[in-house]
């Protein structure tokens, strides 16, 4: 049986298409994103929870589309006339509900992007509608887009994606610690990163290879802070 050592390794996150994992609940994201060249008006809002892989298909698109990427936060300082003559994504838009000036800078980059022929990707989680935000124009272009969401995953998902974050730290769990999780964990995203990152900080500090006992500590440890 292979040992695992508590060395600290670098997380190496995947993010190519063929990393991506398709299941039913992102199948027809992952078609639209494929699909960019053909969006109506050439752009397009992505939507889901938490850790749904929002951010692993902005790099799919903007790799595919040669797009710049941006978090809507940063618009302010951003030179938005300079980002506006390619393709361009812009992440976690519901952050800037109560920024009325990074508002502002995405809806010009929305209208200059568009007129120069270029495509925008724009991402958050929600539908639209719960976004928050507040300048009407932007908004109405905001309701007026192509909304592609991520729903919540099935155990087929759940189960593949806990082998992928924990590849990603390069673990390697043994074969009877992802049916445990999936027992009882959480049947979300969010879920599945936290204790992966939870596994991962453990197995660290307590030098021990990562197996269903120290899933079982983890989850133990995760459901007394949730309380």
């Amino acid at each position: 049986m292979a040992i695992q050592l508590g060395f600290d390794l670098p997380v190496r996150t995947a993010r190519g298409r063929d990393d991506f994992l398709v299941a039913p609940c992102n199948a027809m994201a992952v078609a639209m994103i494929e699909n960019w060249q053909n969006w109506p008006g050439s752009k397009m809002v992505l939507t889901g929870p938490e850790g749904a892989g929002k951010t692993h298909l902005t790099h799919v698109w903007a790799d595919a589309a040669q797009a710049q990427i941006i978090s809507a936060s940063a618009l302010v300082a951003a030179d938005v006339p300079a980002l506006a003559r390619g393709c361009v994504a812009v992440e976690d838009v519901p952050e800037i509900a109560g920024n009325a000036d990074a508002q502002t800078a995405l809806f010009h980059l929305h209208n200059l992007a568009l007129a120069e022929g270029h495509s925008l990707l724009m991402t958050g989680p929600g539908a639209v509608a719960h976004w928050g935000i507040t300048l009407p124009d932007l908004e109405s272009r905001l309701r007026g887009t192509l909304e592609a969401a991520i729903d919540a995953p099935d155990d087929a998902l759940l189960s593949a994606l806990l082998v992928k974050l924990l590849a990603d730290r390069q673990l390697m769990p043994p074969a009877d610690m992802i049916p445990y999780l999936l027992l009882r964990m959480d049947r979300s995203f969010a879920a599945a990163n936290r204790i992966v990152e939870s596994l991962d900080r453990e197995s660290l500090a307590r030098k021990r290879p990562v197996t269903r006992a120290l899933a079982a500590l983890v989850l133990d440890k995760l459901e007394t802070d949730a309380r």
